[in-house]
């Protein structure tokens, strides 16, 4: 599909809103700090399937996800997404739920600094020189954090990885980013119902218990996942891909100042250090991006 030469104020009404949603979505989680985080994701794909499936149904789209169930190929690499997207999610949801969202930041910023590493390794695809500083100063911001810790941000380079290598691997599927999405919940549902069921008659499940509250939130995890992913979807289709590139600074900024300044997470100095970093080495891609644009 060719790349669209203009912004178009749809397109870019629904990508804003889609990294604003991703933006919020701590606070929701954080909410569901007292539910374990496997559960949280077994309701999120079990209530993305519903919302999701609506949608095929509204666009006409339901062709494709047959073709793709009756393929095993698709079947497979579509295992091999939800698989890489259960993962990241499992990991973003354990971080604010522990109080370290500012590693889940720090994880989206680095992600397409690393992507741009993949390219350059896996595709043989040529660096230029703002790319490279960039991701020296990102390696740098890692470096700094390790020796600070003592260890490497596990849960940052973990977010990061599952992410690029779910985009990596998501470009290889031949289907729409709609039916892809809804075959890979659809993959992952049979495990999330099981996980439900049990916590169920074993008497650990937060739905339909006690708490109301906890029940609807754990419902409406669907939509919260869903509806981000649906208007990133189609406002990518109608975006430069130098203008994605821009937007998808907004959730980790977004996520960072909900950690800092509402969380109350710790920003000591090695993080005045890295963040920084981190955000001179996207300043410097953007403008090579935008300049390479031109």
């Amino acid at each position: 599909m060719m790349q669209p030469t203009q912004d178009s104020p749809r397109g870019l009404a629904f990508a804003l809103s889609a990294y604003v949603m991703w933006g919020f979505l701590p606070l929701y989680m954080k909410a569901l700090s007292h539910v374990p985080a496997a559960e949280v994701i077994a309701h999120r794909v079990m209530w993305s399937v519903p919302v999701a499936g609506l949608l095929l149904i509204w666009l006409g789209r339901t062709g494709d996800l047959v073709v793709a169930l009756r393929t095993p190929r698709m079947l497979a690499m579509g295992a091999v997404t939800a698989l890489l997207i259960s993962l990241n999610w499992g990991i973003y949801v354990w971080a604010i739920q522990h109080g370290h969202a500012l590693d889940a930041a720090l994880g989206y910023y680095i992600n397409p600094l690393f992507s741009v590493f993949l390219g350059a390794t896996l595709l043989g695809e040529k660096l230029n020189r703002p790319q490279l500083l960039a991701i020296a100063l990102a390696a740098g911001a890692v470096v700094v954090l390790t020796v600070d810790a003592g260890r490497l941000p596990v849960l940052a380079l973990g977010m990061t990885l599952t992410w690029a290598a779910y985009a990596y691997f998501k470009k290889q599927l031949p289907i729409g980013p709609n039916q892809g999405f809804m075959l890979e919940v659809l993959l992952l549902l049979p495990f999330a119902l099981a996980y439900a069921i049990w916590l169920q008659a074993t008497g650990q499940s937060h739905f339909l218990g006690s708490v109301t509250t906890d029940t609807w939130m754990l419902a409406a995890a669907g939509v919260v996942t869903a509806v981000p992913l649906i208007c990133y979807a189609n406002g990518a289709k109608l975006l430069r891909l130098s203008t994605i590139g821009i937007l998808q600074y907004v959730a980790p900024t977004m996520i960072f100042l909900v950690a800092v300044f509402i969380f109350g997470e710790p920003f000591g100095a090695a993080k005045m250090i890295a963040f920084p970093m981190i955000w001179a080495a996207l300043v410097i891609y953007s403008w090579g991006m935008l300049r390479a644009r031109r």
